[in-house]
């Protein structure tokens, strides 16, 4: 199936979640809508970064969730190494010597809550990546060519609506883009903020995984989305201070 095609169809499906939800679009949406259409149990969503806390953002039953904390909580497990390495772990049965020998307190814990295959999908965009998309099955289970490629175009989604979302005083992102937003102007935003971040490694002098962390605080701490926030950076409004707090940045007109 081709790529295009394929989008299309994963984000007819989210859509299809959220007019039953009757809200704007989220993650959680793309959650749901993975679980509907892959051979896996549940799904789980975490907000992750180097240079902050990382956080569960959404799951879809009690084991999902449980995964989530269990992963952030212990610094282990498929979650953690796919956002450390920046690719999928696809882990068809967490009864393997091997497994347990590679994260044994999260195997058996997550074999207690009743997981028994992970896989973890890295939100990726270029260098960067905001979280982690984790689904499971509560047995042994192998995801064929299509099945992968449909949950890697949730995971891209996924990563397009976390990137938009606008950071409020909790610190969860808000679901999805603005009404006046859809699917289709989602990918402008995910170029605007690669292009944002590649700007503040030359204004911080720092590397890009760290430049990012500076966008998102400012954009946490201003209430504001992180796509406007990077068009600001890309349109030389907003000017990032070496020197500076986040909330110190200076601003150009």
């Amino acid at each position: 199936m081709r790529s295009g095609s394929r989008s299309a169809r994963i984000q007819m499906l989210v859509a299809e979640q959220t007019a039953r939800r009757g809200t704007r679009v989220g993650v959680v949406d793309v959650c749901t809508a993975a679980v509907a259409a892959l051979p896996v149990g549940g799904a789980g969503l975490s907000a992750m970064s180097r240079g902050a806390a990382s956080h569960p953002l959404c799951s879809t039953d009690s084991i999902s969730e449980q995964l989530e904390e269990l992963q952030l909580t212990l610094g282990e497990g498929p979650c953690v190494d796919a956002f450390l390495h920046g690719s999928a772990v696809l882990t068809p049965d967490l009864l393997t010597v091997e497994l347990h020998d590679r994260w044994a307190v999260f195997t058996d814990a997550a074999l207690k809550a009743g997981a028994r295959a992970v896989f973890a999908l890295p939100l990726q965009m270029g260098a960067i990546c905001p979280g982690v998309l984790d689904l499971y099955a509560d047995v042994p289970t192998v995801l064929n060519a299509e099945e992968l490629a449909d949950a890697l175009a949730f995971a891209d989604l996924a990563t397009l609506l976390l990137l938009d979302a606008r950071i409020d005083e909790t610190g969860e992102p808000a679901d999805g883009p603005s009404p006046d937003r859809g699917f289709d102007d989602l990918g402008g935003y995910r170029t605007e903020i690669a292009q944002a971040t590649g700007i503040l490694t030359v204004q911080l002098g720092v590397g890009i995984n760290e430049a990012f962390v500076r966008l998102r605080a400012h954009a946490y701490l201003q209430g504001r989305r992180l796509a406007d926030v990077a068009a600001d950076v890309v349109a030389h409004r907003l000017r990032f201070s070496p020197h500076a707090e986040p909330d110190q940045d200076d601003e150009q007109t």
